[in-house]
C-alpha cells in the first residue's frame, strides 16, 4: 500500500497504470476540469464562426449544441478508459496501435498540444495587459495607445508561473484548483451575459434566412471540429484515478457535461450577438476578447478581464499537464514533473515568438493546428472502435508493454487504416495559408474549396469515419491482423480435482 497522493505534493505517477490504492472520487469531480477549461469568452465567437457559415440565427443554434453534443459524447467515450485501466489516454492507444505504431498519433496529439498552449497563453498575457492599459495607459500603453512591451512581459511572466506551477504538482492540485476556477469562471459568466444580453437586437434575429440542409450539416460538423474532437486524446487523463470499476454512464456523462454546457451558452449568446449585430459579429470573429469587452462598464470590465485571464490559465494548466504525458507515452525517459517542465520551456519559447518577434505567426500556425485535427480525430475514431476489442480482452494493460512482455511493436491493421484515413482527410480540408494550401484540399475542386465542405473542416470527420470503418473491415470483418498474446478471448480454466 501506498499513501495517496495530496495536492501539496508533487505526483509521482507517469504513464503507468494508477494503483488501485491510490484511485478515488467521483465522476462527479470530472465535471470540474471540463468546465473551467471551456468556459471562456472563446466561446462566444464559435457560435459567430458556425452563424457566419450562412444559416439563420435558429439554425445556427442547433448546429452547434448538436456538434457539441456528438463530439464530447465521444470524449466521454474515451474517458471511460481511464478508469478501467489505469492509463492516460495516449498510452492506451498502445493497445489499438502498438508500442512503436502508436508513437505516429502521439506526435501529432503533441504538436496540437503544445501549439493550442501557445495560442491559449499568448491570449491570456495579452488579455491582462490590455487590462493594465486601460487602468494606467501612462505606464503600461505604447504612443499608439496599445498595450507596451512591459506589460506584456509582465503578464506573461505571471502566467508563465502560475501554470508551471500547478502543472507540474499535478492531477490532485489540478483537480483542487480547477473546482474553484469553474465556480469562480462561471459566476462571472453570468454577470457578463446578464450585461450583455440587453445589447442584443433583438428584432433583427430574423433577418437571416435559412440555410440549406448541406450548410446545416456544415455548421454540425464545424462546431465538432471546434471542441469536442480536439479532446478525443486528452480523455482518459483526468479519469484515470477513479476506481476500477466506476459506472461508464457517469463518466461519460459529466465529461460530456462539463464540456457541452458552458460552450452551448456561449455559443447561443454568440449567434444572437452577431445575428442581431453583424458589424459585432465581424469583431468579435476577430478579436472576441477585445470587441466583446469593449462592451462591458469599467466596474465590471476589471474582474471579469482578469477571470478571463484565469480561464485561459486553466485550460494551459491542464493542457501542459497532458503534453508530459504525452512525452512520456513517447517514451521519453524522464518524470512526469521533468517532462511538464521541458513542456514549459518549449512553450514559453513559442510564445515569446508569438508575442515579440512574428506579425503573421500566428495565422499560419492556426492552419497547421487544424490540419494535425485530421490525424487526431482518425486516431480518436479506431481508438473508440477498438475498444470493443479492448473491453473484450478485459482492458489488460499488459498490452501497453513492448513485443514480449504482453504488448505488440505495432498493429498494422490501426496504423495502416490511420494513414490512408488521414491521406483522404487531408485531400478534403483547406487552408487560408498559401503553403500549406499547396498540399492539402487536392480531392476538392476549385468551388468545393470555397463552399461549405471547404470551409468546415468536413474532412475531419470523414477520416475519423474512414478510419474507423477502414480498422473494422481490416480486423473484425477480414481477421488479417495476427493475434498478439492477449489478443484472444479469455478462456476459463478447466477444473481438476487436484485444483
Amino acid at each position: 500500500m501506498t499513501d495517496r497522493p495530496t495536492s501539496t505534493s508533487v505526483e509521482t505517477n507517469g504513464v503507468n497504470p494508477i494503483p488501485d490504492e491510490e484511485r478515488h472520487g467521483k465522476p462527479a469531480g470530472l465535471f470540474a476540469i471540463w468546465f473551467s477549461w471551456n468556459i471562456s469568452i472563446l466561446g462566444i465567437s464559435y457560435g459567430i464562426y458556425v452563424y457566419g457559415l450562412g444559416l439563420s440565427a435558429w439554425q445556427a443554434i442547433v448546429a452547434g449544441v448538436l456538434g457539441y453534443v456528438l463530439s464530447s459524447f465521444l470524449v466521454g467515450i474515451l474517458a471511460v478508459g481511464g478508469p478501467r485501466t489505469g492509463l492516460p489516454t495516449l498510452t492506451q492507444t498502445r493497445f489499438a496501435f502498438g508500442l512503436h505504431g502508436n508513437k505516429f498519433p502521439t506526435f501529432f496529439a503533441y504538436l496540437s498540444n503544445i501549439g493550442w498552449k501557445v495560442t491559449i497563453i499568448t491570449l491570456a498575457a495579452t488579455s491582462g495587459a490590455k487590462l493594465f492599459v486601460r487602468l494606467w495607459p501612462g505606464v503600461f500603453a505604447d504612443e499608439q495607445g496599445n498595450e507596451s512591451v512591459l506589460a506584456v512581459v509582465l503578464w506573461f511572466v505571471v502566467v508563465l508561473a502560475v501554470t508551471l506551477t500547478v502543472a507540474v504538482f499535478g492531477h490532485q492540485l489540478i483537480m483542487r484548483v480547477e473546482k474553484w476556477i469553474a465556480w469562480l469562471t462561471a459566476v462571472m459568466t453570468i454577470v457578463f451575459i446578464a450585461i450583455i444580453v440587453p445589447k442584443i437586437r433583438w428584432d433583427a434575429l430574423g433577418d437571416a434566412p435559412n440555410g440549406s440542409v448541406g450548410t446545416f450539416i456544415g455548421g454540425v460538423i464545424l462546431a465538432m471540429t471546434i471542441v469536442g474532437l480536439g479532446f478525443l486524446n486528452y480523455g482518459g487523463d483526468f479519469a484515470r484515478y477513479l476506481p476500477r470499476d466506476t459506472p461508464a454512464r457517469g463518466v461519460i456523462g459529466w465529461t460530456t457535461g462539463g464540456i457541452v454546457l458552458p460552450v452551448a451558452v456561449l455559443l447561443i449568446l454568440g449567434v444572437l450577438l452577431a445575428s442581431g449585430d453583424p458589424e459585432l459579429g465581424k469583431a468579435a470573429a476577430n478579436d472576441p476578447i477585445g470587441a466583446l469587452t469593449a462592451l462591458l462598464p469599467l466596474w465590471f470590465f476589471i474582474p471579469f478581464t482578469i477571470v478571463i485571464v484565469i480561464s485561459l490559465v486553466a485550460a494551459a494548466i491542464t493542457g501542459i499537464y497532458s503534453s508530459g504525458l504525452a512525452l512520456l507515452a513517447l517514451g521519453v525517459p524522464l518524470s512526469r514533473a521533468a517532462t511538464t517542465l521541458i513542456n514549459m520551456v518549449v512553450i514559453a519559447a513559442g510564445a515569446f515568438y508569438l508575442l515579440f518577434v512574428s506579425d503573421s505567426f500566428l495565422a499560419t500556425f492556426q492552419a497547421f493546428l487544424a490540419l494535425i485535427s485530421v490525424v487526431m480525430g482518425t486516431m480518436g475514431g479506431i481508438q473508440l472502435l477498438d475498444f470493443i476489442r479492448q473491453r473484450r480482452l478485459g482492458w489488460n494493460v499488459d498490452m501497453a508493454k513492448p513485443a514480449g512482455a504482453g504488448g505488440r511493436s505495432g498493429r498494422w491493421t490501426a496504423v495502416v487504416s490511420l494513414v490512408v484515413a488521414s491521406i483522404v482527410g487531408l485531400g478534403l480540408v483547406t487552408s487560408s495559408d498559401p503553403n500549406i494550401a499547396k498540399v492539402v484540399g487536392f480531392l476538392l475542386s476549385d468551388e468545393a474549396k470555397q463552399g461549405v465542405i471547404g470551409t468546415t473542416n468536413v474532412g475531419v470527420v470523414v477520416a475519423m469515419l474512414l478510419g474507423a470503418g477502414l480498422y473494422a473491415l481490416l480486423t473484425f470483418v477480414l481477421k488479417l491482423d495476427p493475434p498478439g498474446i492477449y489478443d484472444r478471448e479469455p478462456v476459463e480454466p478447466v477444473k481438476t480435482a487436484v485444483s
